[in-house]
């Protein structure tokens, strides 16, 4: 009975992958069959003058996400390094604790948080409007950082499971079997750690809507406005649904499926090769 239910749902997560993917494909036809991928697939998004370039949208979530990686990803091993020998054990469930909490707290707590603290500090410093890459990229490195952690915590928990007793044998202490044994065997899952983080933060909508301004452009430093895909989709299928921009919108979804899709291929690779 269990192993008929665990078949019904997995065929029914399949079916309703498939009928999404195959959502986006038949509702970007249209930009196929017009000509205008060609369009689509530009730099300029200026919708007044018949221009729907969806590029400057995908390298803001591209650069988006690669910079809040950048920034999440050192900490969260740090942090687990911290709590798996480095650090006095007595801090490490409570700083475990804490990472655990963070993941109940909502998205939208992390932009207010970040619209009254942050954003008046970036605006500051650069004279600018505050609401920039920088101040979402910093936010969002904040939200990924718990996904990462608990992935990073559970693979050196592994490792230590399995060369604890030779370490301690061997007359290890605990930051030099962290560092010669245990990080040596997690450089696979430190990779998928890395690429779930990733596919997190480019698939976040709430939190470049609200810090990164929403510019569709390439920007020229951190402190200047960026669109990602997710923000963009959601700024204009709030407001039409009828234009040639609206239509843009499936194509973008498409994409940002792909990628999605590729994080997960990343994923079952590395975990394939780890198991070979």
């Amino acid at each position: 009975m269990t192993g008929r239910l665990l078949f019904a749902a997995t065929a029914f997560a399949a079916v309703a992958i498939a009928a999404i993917l195959g959502f986006l494909v038949w509702f970007s036809l249209p930009v196929f069959e017009s000509g205008a991928l060609r369009s689509t697939l530009a730099w300029n998004w200026r919708p007044l003058q018949g221009e729907f370039g969806i590029l400057p949208m995908l390298a803001g979530s591209l650069g988006l996400s690669r910079s809040a990686l950048a920034l999440a990803f050192p900490m969260a091993v740090g942090l687990c390094g911290f709590a798996h020998g480095i650090g006095p054990a007595c801090m490490a469930r409570p700083l475990l604790a804490t990472i655990r909490f963070m993941t109940g707290i909502p998205t939208v707590v992390y932009g207010l948080a970040s619209m009254f603290l942050l954003v008046p500090l970036v605006r500051e410093a650069s004279h600018g409007s505050g609401f920039c890459w920088l101040a979402a990229a910093l936010t969002l490195s904040l939200l990924v950082l718990p996904t990462i952690a608990l992935l990073i915590d559970s693979q050196f928990r592994q490792a230590r499971a399995c060369i604890g007793l030779t370490a301690a044998a061997l007359g290890f202490a605990p930051a030099q079997q962290l560092m010669r044994l245990t990080l040596p065997l997690s450089v696979r899952g430190l990779a998928m750690a890395a690429s779930l983080g990733f596919g997190r933060a480019v698939g976040d909508t709430l939190l470049p809507l609200m810090l990164a301004g929403n510019a569709a452009q390439i920007p020229a430093s951190p402190f200047e406005s960026i669109r990602t895909l997710t923000a963009h989709i959601a700024l204009v299928v709030s407001t039409d649904s009828q234009s040639a921009a609206y239509n843009s919108l499936f194509l973008a979804g498409l994409i940002l499926f792909m990628t999605s899709v590729m994080v997960n291929l990343g994923l079952r690779q590395l975990r394939s090769t780890a198991h070979a």
